[in-house]
């Protein structure tokens, strides 16, 4: 297991909190698969990780068009700041899975997954989401001129 889901931070809102889960649960199947293929790189295990991460960006598509939508609904005011990380986020996961299907350097994956979407999705979950979940329960936004 790459990411205890029991470490996660938390936010104000179960419906994050539990597309959280899931988003955790895929990463670490993701990362079971890309060490399996480490140890026997072979077709069918390619194809399992790509299934997989694709599964992972249709998720993660599906996970911020949610909170995007709401956040409209809702008028909530840095909503392009939040939507501009969704972004850069899915830009970035698509751009290294172009990259592991030109080169097929397991690395380049693992290196991501590993390194670089755990701090991220704990960084965004305890800024981005944290602020947004509270504007969705309580309507205040740390933005909000008083």
């Amino acid at each position: 297991m790459l990411i205890d889901k029991q470490n996660m931070p938390m936010v104000a809102m179960e419906f994050m909190n539990e597309v959280h889960k899931e988003d955790i649960d895929i990463i670490n199947e993701l990362y079971g698969l890309i060490v399996e293929y480490e140890k026997n790189s072979n077709h069918k295990n390619k194809e399992f990780i790509d299934r997989k991460y694709e599964e992972w960006f249709k998720h993660t598509m599906s996970h911020f068009e949610g909170e995007e939508k709401l956040m409209l609904e809702k008028g909530f005011p840095p909503y392009h700041v939040h939507k501009g990380e969704h972004d850069k986020v899915l830009l970035h996961m698509d751009d290294i899975y172009k990259q592991w299907q030109k080169s097929g350097n397991i690395q380049l994956l693992k290196n991501f997954i590993a390194n670089y979407l755990p701090q991220w999705l704990t960084q965004h979950i305890q800024t981005m989401d944290t602020v947004t979940a509270m504007f969705f329960k309580t309507g205040l936004s740390p933005c909000a001129m008083h």
